[in-house]
């Protein structure tokens, strides 16, 4: 797809949407000189369900293997076990080796929505690293400092607060450093938050008499509710696995200011389109307009064409007219039931806490009438709204 470009047009491509470039000298002189790059991107299996926070990364990913490179996806069955410490204020509880592998698999499942899979080579870290000697490990540890490793944030402010550290953190920068001395890598790609880690391996990388890798960081997505990072946990993710009605419908309630974001970092929609979007908004043109061509391009992603015209026209009648969609679930229940175990009956995967937030924060209704307390029984029957996009019609069981 691009593997015939300038030296610029490929430096732009893999600079789009990112936050950091380290080594970008050395990039291009690689680039110069038609050497095919490894860039390797690593990945704990821990959160096995893949959303488009996520995908900014893989994007990146894509985007070198357009440009005719190698790339690494690199499941981290050995450092999943010991827990990434990025960003935590306590010691992260480990992986069995079943969860890993479980949570890999689901991985492998889902990447090549996005990913080339003739073009993307997919490796594990214990392939070399649970053959390491226990001198090859003090020789690893012995290139690194434990004034150089307490300089990184998280580590430092758990150690000015009295929490424990456990050693087995301390080495995990280290063991992703050494993914890079065995892969040889020319490039390591990763999220703001692993920055410090990226680096080690740079470093490490010198001190076993290789190029250093260049590092390439890309944002931390917020989610759908404009405030934290795109979570699962927090319930304002947008799924790759969802339904084309959920995807579009939940990239419609994302905040304005996200829109252009959204764009740049999970679509392919052109660097030049996002400008002239940019400016249409500030000339005072309805943000909705590009929040619906954002919504219409993720569900052409991971639906296809079909359902982007399917899912525009039942947005489009359900929320600008009001109307009620037409396959609405029957969910049979108890009359009396409270209306938390209800909804958790209509909606299994969610979790107990976010349902009570819908209720508390207004989200839900039935036959219009909006419910606030949890604990409400429901002896009515009839539609029950959940949120912006969930309808059910609720019958008596006992009838």
């Amino acid at each position: 797809m691009y593997e015939n470009c300038s030296i610029e047009e490929a430096f732009e491509l893999i600079s789009r949407g990112t936050s950091e470039v380290i080594g970008a000298d050395e990039i291009k002189e690689k680039l110069k000189k038609g050497k095919i790059l490894t860039i390797k991107a690593g990945f704990d299996p821990t959160a096995p369900d893949i959303h488009i926070g996520h995908t900014v990364l893989l994007r990146k990913m894509k985007h070198f293997q357009d440009l005719g490179h190698k790339v690494v996806f690199l499941i981290g069955d050995f450092t999943g076990r010991i827990g990434d410490p990025s960003g935590k204020s306590k010691t992260r509880p480990q992986l069995t080796e079943e969860e890993v592998m479980k949570n890999a698999q689901t991985y492998k499942e889902q990447v090549f929505k996005v990913l080339d899979p003739e073009k993307t080579i997919i490796d594990f870290n214990s392939r070399w690293s649970t053959s390491l000697s226990f001198a090859e490990v003090l020789g690893l540890t012995s290139h690194y400092t434990v004034a150089q490793m307490l300089e990184r944030d998280d580590f430092s402010k758990r150690y000015k607060g009295g929490q424990p550290i456990a050693i087995m953190e301390l080495m995990y920068p280290l063991v992703q450093a050494y993914d890079s001395v065995a892969l040889e890598c020319d490039i390591e790609l990763g999220g703001t938050d692993q920055t410090f880690n990226l680096l080690v391996g740079r470093s490490i990388m010198k001190e076993y008499g290789l190029s250093p890798q260049a590092v390439i960081t890309v944002p931390l997505l917020e989610g759908t509710d404009g405030v934290d990072k795109m979570s699962k946990s927090l319930g304002n993710y947008i799924g790759i696995n969802e339904s084309a009605k959920d995807i579009y419908g939940k990239t419609m309630s994302i905040p304005d200011n996200l829109i252009l974001k959204y764009m740049e970092l999970t679509t392919d929609i052109s660097s030049s389109d996002i400008k002239k979007y940019e400016k249409a908004i500030k000339d005072g043109d309805n943000p909705k307009t590009y929040k619906s061509i954002l919504a219409c391009e993720l569900v052409r992603l991971y639906h296809g064409e079909d359902e982007v015209i399917k899912v525009e026209e039942e947005f489009a009648r359900i929320f600008s007219s009001h109307g009620v969609p037409d396959d609405i679930e029957t969910i049979l229940i108890d009359a009396g039931d409270s209306i938390a175990n209800i909804i958790s009956t209509c909606m299994p995967s969610e979790s107990k806490s976010q349902i009570k937030r819908l209720i508390q924060q207004g989200s839900v209704t039935l036959e219009n009438e909006k419910i606030t307390d949890i604990n409400m029984p429901i002896n009515s029957f009839g539609i029950l709204k959940v949120g912006k996009r969930n309808f059910f019609r609720l019958g008596n069981k006992n009838l």
